[in-house]
């Protein structure tokens, strides 16, 4: 299974244009490709976080000509266009190696527990950065506001546990016949269970967790998680970093406890890679796209392992 993090589809520095983030798509997915000429059978997630908030830009600046759209029909709209993005991507690579694989994107639900203290503290940032005016009035709105860093006012929305794969056996399924799926986008739609019924709900799953519940219940024997950086590294971008080769669950809790990996950087992946391992995976590995079939050959990237 492979978690795509937000470089594979916007690069540092650019616009974010959809030519941008076509062209990024393709390329990453060229490595994707070599693992699947190797015979590996692989669920595809990814992030959405810049794609997010383009949607809720295009949204406010709409407010008053067309509908308001809440944050979890924003996720869905990621979920499907970087879908659509990421499917014909990898199809046309797959073709360009001569392989007749299918592709196909699931509209994944996420369920998230209605009592989940996160639910009652929004802290995760979403969004763009707006001047003090403007973060009082989304205040006025309704929308919880923080200032962040210095640089302008975000909203901030809960952040839950993921619980349970809505469409885990429809994913199921689709592997048993030999498709590659993408799901999860965006760490899926959040909804909650109401006398039965699935209702969405504004809040952000958080991807790599998302991505590591989705391998337990696949039983996926290998987590990759695919991001901007070289390896995991401790004391990071200080003169005393180490970069790590290979560390075991104890390093990697440890580590966790000294904040070597803070929540908005690393935590998720290695918080993700130790729930995977401890709930039966093997191994993950936190590596760059292009260095994937190094890094599962051991010779690039950080390997998590029991």
């Amino acid at each position: 299974m492979a978690a795509l993090g937000g470089n594979a589809i916007i690069k540092q520095g650019q616009r974010g244009t959809i030519e941008e983030q076509f062209a990024n798509t393709f390329e990453s997915m060229g490595y994707i490709a070599h693992l699947i000429r190797a015979g590996h059978q692989l669920v595809i997630t990814h992030g959405n976080g810049p794609q997010v908030g383009f949607i809720m830009i295009q949204v406010e600046a709409a407010m008053g000509k067309a509908p308001y759209m809440p944050l979890n029909v924003d996720v869905a709209q990621s979920q499907g266009s970087m879908g659509y993005m990421i499917a014909q991507s990898l199809r046309n690579q797959l073709v360009d190696h001569n392989l007749n694989t299918q592709v196909t994107a699931v509209m994944t639900q996420v369920l998230v527990d209605p009592h989940d203290p996160a639910m009652e503290h929004p802290t995760k940032p979403i969004g763009p950065f707006y001047n003090k005016i403007r973060g009082k009035e989304l205040k006025r709105f309704g929308h919880a506001v923080i200032e962040d860093s210095g640089r302008g006012w975000r909203r901030v929305v809960p952040s839950p546990r993921p619980v349970e794969i809505i469409e885990v056996d429809i994913i199921k399924d689709l592997l048993q016949d030999g498709v590659i799926v993408i799901a999860c986008g965006g760490g899926g739609i959040p909804v909650v269970k109401e006398q039965g019924d699935l209702k969405g709900v504004d809040a952000v799953v958080d991807k790599d967790l998302a991505s590591s519940l989705l391998a337990v219940e696949i039983n996926a024997d290998l987590l990759l998680f695919l991001t901007s950086v070289d390896k995991v590294a401790i004391n990071y971008n200080t003169p005393e970093q180490v970069n790590l080769d290979m560390i075991n669950l104890d390093d990697a809790n440890r580590y966790l406890a000294e904040g070597h990996f803070p929540a908005g950087s690393m935590g998720p992946k290695i918080e993700a890679a130790v729930e995977f391992i401890t709930n039966g995976g093997k191994k993950a590995i936190i590596c760059r796209p292009e260095a994937v079939i190094d890094a599962m050959k051991g010779t690039a990237g950080t390997v998590i392992e029991k």
